[in-house]
Order: structure tokens, then C-alpha cells, then sequence
């Protein structure tokens, strides 16, 4: 008998004893139905307890269930590439999706947010990448900074400067590199996700980069 119709037998079993027996029996009868009424009640909430249990088991397995069935996406494609490699840029996978890492040094002067002629020349390069390797991916353009105060430029911090430059590259791929407007999302990181320490020039020059990380659809 499962819980349910135990639970419905009992509840009008626990009305008859409290109903029945209050006016009819001795004190010392009447302390036994009592007694017996209170174990009744305890069984109830018991039974009520165990049934909350597995249906929360049951949730659970269905929700495994559910997660089993969805299918792994396939690891990301990364071909070697001797034009970003001999123009600088970096790319890898993270996380599934593959990674490209602009050095700002390339795509910017100091301080700047207007994409050098170098960079143009990089950038070219990235978009036939992501257009004939990854079309119909979904392209996160994100811009990163080191940890040095803006001192010198227009820019309030390095969150604002890391939005422009991540939304000038954007402009140059979509507007002179077909690349299309609408697979791309922008962010602006600042200083908030570095790849190693800024403890040197070194280490800041590594930090100050684009990265466009390729999202499957």
C-alpha cells in the first residue's frame, strides 16, 4: 500500500477515535485511544515526511535523468594558424570555446582607442579566422586592461577604456570585415581579469589585450 493511501485511511481513522471515543469511554479507555490517537498522528507526519523525501529523490532523478540525456557539445576546432602566429596573436581554448588574445600593443597606442594600422592588419586576419572556421559562432569581443590608474587619457577608468577598445574592434570587424553584427557581444573587464600578475611590464603588456572568445550556437 503506498503512502498516499495510507494517509487517506488515516486521516478519518483519526477523526472516528477523537470523535467516537471522547464521549463514551472510561478515563482510563480514553487515555489508551488517546495515546493511541497521538501514535496515529506521529505516523501521519512521519509518513508525511517520507513522502516529501522521495519526491524530492524522484525531482533529483528525474533531473539527472534530464542532464544525461542532453548531448556534450563538441570540443572546440583550433587549427594552427601561421598568420596570427607571425602577426602576435595568441589563441587557445578555454572553457570549450576557442580563445583569441589581441595584445593591446598590437591593435593600440598608449592610452588610445583607435585601432592602429597594425592592428587593422591583425584584425583582418582574426576575421577570416572566425568567418571561415567558426561561422555562425557567437563572438564575445571583451576588453581587458592592467592594473595602472588612468592618469593621462579621457578615459574615467579602466573599465570605460576596456569597453572602447572592445567596442572599436568591434566597429573595424563589422564595418570593414563583414564580419556580422549580430553574432557579436561586447564586454568591458577593466583590470578584473588578468592572465598573470602585473607585478612587471611584462605582466601588465600580457594583461592588455582583446580577446574574442568563439561561443558554439
Amino acid at each position: 500500500m503506498n503512502q498516499k493511501r495510507i494517509l487517506a485511511l488515516l486521516t478519518p481513522l483519526l477523526i472516528v477515535f477523537s470523535s467516537a471515543f471522547a464521549s463514551c469511554a472510561s478515563p482510563k479507555q480514553l487515555k489508551q485511544y488517546q495515546d493511541e490517537l497521538r501514535v496515529l498522528r506521529e505516523e501521519r507526519t512521519q509518513l508525511k515526511k517520507e513522502n516529501r523525501e522521495l519526491r524530492a529523490q524522484n525531482d533529483a532523478y528525474q533531473a539527472s535523468l534530464a542532464e544525461a540525456s542532453i548531448k556534450p557539445n563538441a570540443p572546440a576546432s583550433l587549427a594552427d594558424n601561421p598568420e596570427l602566429d607571425a602577426l602576435g596573436i595568441d589563441y587557445t581554448t578555454r572553457g570549450g570555446n576557442v580563445v583569441i588574445s589581441i595584445p593591446s600593443e598590437i591593435t593600440f597606442a598608449p592610452g588610445k582607442a583607435d585601432v592602429t594600422k597594425k592592428g587593422q592588419e591583425a584584425l583582418h586576419a582574426v576575421a577570416r579566422v572566425l568567418l571561415d572556421q567558426h561561422e555562425g559562432g557567437r563572438f564575445w569581443i571583451e576588453g581587458h586592461t592592467d592594473t595602472d590608474p588612468i592618469k593621462k587619457s579621457k578615459w574615467e577608468s579602466n573599465r570605460d577604456l576596456s569597453v572602447e577598445r572592445a567596442m572599436a574592434v568591434l566597429h573595424f570587424l563589422v564595418e570593414e570585415c563583414n564580419v556580422p553584427d549580430g553574432q557579436c557581444v561586447v564586454a568591458g573587464h577593466g583590470q578584473y581579469q588578468p592572465l598573470t600578475a602585473n607585478d612587471d611590464n611584462a605582466g601588465k603588456a600580457r594583461n592588455r589585450r582583446v580577446e574574442i572568445v568563439v561561443h558554439k550556437l
